[in-house]
């Protein structure tokens, strides 16, 4: 499996936990951290940070790809539709959380949400 990070980094321990999650290795990270220009338009930077990540056509729709998106709601937005673009379906994604009690700011992964699960539910609403 390949974990695309446009985020903070994740400590061993959280991509071993993740692995454990998904049921299968984590193959490769690909850290891409999403630093965006306010006063240019967000789709063309978001074009760019996933262009970077240097995969082909071909293995956008068949590589095992787990996403740990940008903090940034609305950059995180036009990267899911952008890899949707690219992928043909709606990404997994990691969901992070600080974790409760600690004395420094920490994030463990909470979950992993199978987006293209949660739309297809959401066709069977209309």
């Amino acid at each position: 499996m390949l974990l695309l990070t446009f985020t903070h980094p994740l400590p061993s321990s959280q991509l071993t936990r993740l692995a454990d999650m998904a049921g299968r290795a984590i193959d490769e990270v690909r850290e891409h951290m999403a630093q965006f220009d306010h006063d240019r338009p967000f789709a063309a930077q978001v074009v760019e940070l996933v262009d970077a990540v240097g995969l082909t056509p071909a293995q956008w729709q068949t590589e095992a790809i787990l996403v740990n998106p940008p903090a940034f709601a609305p950059v995180a937005a036009v990267v899911i539709a952008e890899l949707h673009g690219r992928m043909g379906y709606f990404p997994a994604i990691v969901r992070v959380r600080p974790v409760a009690g600690s004395v420094l700011q920490e994030y463990e992964v909470a979950e992993i949400i199978n987006l293209q699960a949660v739309r297809d539910a959401a066709r069977e609403s209309r």
